[in-house]
């Protein structure tokens, strides 16, 4: 039997990991280990067009099946690619290990052709980065890098030279057990007491919550019965806790909704739940607030807390909420219900005026017709900008869909890239990019990876020839739009001279035609949707310095469009109001 070389017992070890596939770009220093995948039956190589698409897609799939996903670069140029789509997995805590393959080693350091110093590049983004300068480093350092990505919810980064990877692997290679899942934490006894006394102590109390509320929405929604507690949420918290929510109250920060930022400033007692949430101008400064985190560094870094409560969500609820006094009083929670179903009330009617006769198309109308007619377990991936608005308002959540977007790092060209990965992990299931004509353009390369692999992603283009989002950031500054327009091309046409089906859109009555089309065609599918760039709507209260920033006071609303089947919740949310 011939030596494993060091490429294919990083493979091995990979495989041992759980680890699918590995999305990158060939290179010469690449080719030993892209050639020990070709010859392993249990990983698959796959060839995207642009490295930063190939750490999206592994983001993504690390999103979507909570296990360890890879990513690849070859030397210098290559690995550096990798970066922002790296920095995104980073900040989403997706367990994602990139292997940045390197010059030769006896170069490193002597100003080599494509020479950089991966290991130092990708310390920021990464929890690990450490270069493999022996044959015998490589098992503990592939190891640890592992079990950091895991353990800690994020990146690691392995830098191997393409001549060590062809080196013979060490004779006694260690076979230690791998870190693959992550344990649940449990808050200490006395930071459970505190937080029963100021439950008890308080007479309103709100919740927020965010992604950290994944896997807890039974315990959530038991908590917030018993305590009467109106409950509001992040938009990463959105697919985890609106649905099936009767004391929901909308949305937070610049994209809000309803009557959250109300909830959380008029309580006695704000209890953060599995948020990061940035934005600290949102927060109030006058109220007791509680923040519970799995992560402690998050604990006190966006609000003054008056307790920290290290712990998963689930686990610190099933302690506290069996021990709390049941509340019997819910004006607090009426009161902001009611509120909310105002709001949306106030707001729906900009998106339902004539909307089936305006063109361009309204980009709310396509938003909300998307979400009628998708799977009720759909895969969304969301441009950031405009798309995350339509997002953020118009896709129902129910326990089953799931919703990716760049969230935490907020980079554009994220939908595309992370509709292939979300895709990968399942052919059967629909995966649909929310696309913005600008995020598409930028990494449209990778249009052919669907075609190529005959990936069923259907992209839904919202096309309004702008970049939508930075439009409105220099409107509110006091400034013209200036270089935010697109000379954008027929996109389907663009599609079908690719090989996948295209269709264009321009009226409003064939919309849902067309969506439904697409959705039967059985590959990859483009709808490129002619949406109105003026559906942006400025009250006249809002200021310039209310919106420095996104430290936008949430009380006032500042996309003036639809918020969907929001307000048939709202409305059904209010029945359980007692009647004067």
């Amino acid at each position: 039997m011939a030596k494993q070389n060091v490429a294919e017992q990083l493979v091995d070890i990979l495989v041992r990991a759980g680890v699918r596939r590995l999305y990158g770009v060939v290179g010469d220093s690449l080719n030993p280990v892209v050639d020990a995948i070709r010859r392993t039956p249990d990983i698959d190589w796959i060839q995207v067009r642009h490295e930063e698409v190939a750490a999206f897609a592994a983001g993504a799939e690390a999103q979507i099946t909570g296990r360890l996903t890879a990513c690849a670069g070859s030397c210098g140029p290559g690995n550096l690619h990798l970066i922002n789509g790296l920095y995104d997995a980073h900040r989403s805590m997706a367990p994602v290990l990139a292997l940045a393959s390197h010059i030769p080693s006896s170069e490193i350091g002597l100003g080599y052709f494509q020479e950089t110093h991966p290991d130092r590049l990708f310390a920021e983004c990464s929890h690990y980065s450490e270069l493999i300068s022996n044959p015998r480093q490589m098992p503990r350092i592939l190891q640890t890098a592992i079990q950091h990505a895991v353990g800690q919810s994020g990146v690691s980064v392995v830098s191997l030279p393409g001549d060590i990877a062809s080196e013979p692997a060490p004779d006694t290679a260690l076979q230690t057990a791998l870190v693959t899942s992550r344990p649940t934490v449990r808050p200490g006894d006395a930071e459970i007491d505190a937080l029963v006394r100021m439950v008890d102590e308080a007479d309103r109390v709100t919740l927020f919550c965010g992604s950290g509320t994944a896997g807890a929405h039974a315990e959530v929604m038991q908590f917030a019965e018993r305590v009467k507690a109106p409950v509001g949420h992040a938009l990463r918290g959105k697919e985890w806790i609106q649905y099936d929510n009767p004391f929901d109250v909308g949305m937070s920060g610049l994209l809000g909704y309803g009557a959250a930022y109300e909830a959380t400033h008029e309580c006695d007692l704000l209890i953060l739940l599995g948020t990061d949430f940035p934005y600290n101008a949102f927060l109030p400064d006058d109220v007791k607030i509680v923040q519970v985190d799995v992560r402690p560094e998050r604990l006190g870094r966006r609000s003054k807390l008056d307790l920290a409560v290290w712990g998963d969500v689930r686990e610190t609820l099933s302690c506290l909420t069996p021990r709390v006094r049941a509340k019997s009083d819910r004006r607090f929670l009426d009161k902001m219900l009611k509120k909310h179903a105002d709001a949306l009330e106030g707001v729906v009617k900009a998106y339902t005026r004539k909307v089936e006769k305006h063109v361009p198309i309204h980009p709310e109308y396509v938003a909300s017709v998307l979400d009628e007619l998708s799977d009720d377990d759909a895969v969304f991936t969301v441009d950031t900008g405009m798309c995350n608005v339509w997002a953020a308002r118009y896709i129902t959540p129910n326990g089953r869909r799931r919703i990716i977007g760049s969230f935490s790092h907020g980079s554009m060209a994220n939908a595309l890239p992370q509709a292939i990965g979300a895709q990968f992990t399942d052919r059967r299931r629909q995966v649909i990019s929310m696309s913005g004509d600008g995020g598409f353009s930028m990494l449209m390369g990778d249009f052919l990876t669907l075609v190529q692999y005959e990936l069923p992603v259907k992209i839904v283009l919202f096309n309004n020839s702008s970049l939508g989002m930075v439009e409105l950031e220099m409107l509110v500054s006091g400034l013209p739009s200036y270089g935010t327009t697109n000379h954008n091309p027929d996109f389907a046409a663009v599609a079908r001279a690719a090989g996948a089906y295209g269709v264009r859109v321009e009226k409003p009555k064939q919309l849902a035609g067309a969506l439904k089309d697409a959705f039967k065609h059985k590959g990859p599918a483009l709808i490129d949707i002619v949406t109105d760039p003026n559906a942006l709507s400025i009250p006249p209260k809002i200021s310039r310095e209310m919106v420095s920033g996104f430290a936008l006071s949430a009380s006032k609303i500042v996309l003036d469009g639809g918020v969907g089947r929001m307000l048939q919740m709202a409305r059904s949310n209010l029945r359980n109001v007692p009647r004067p």
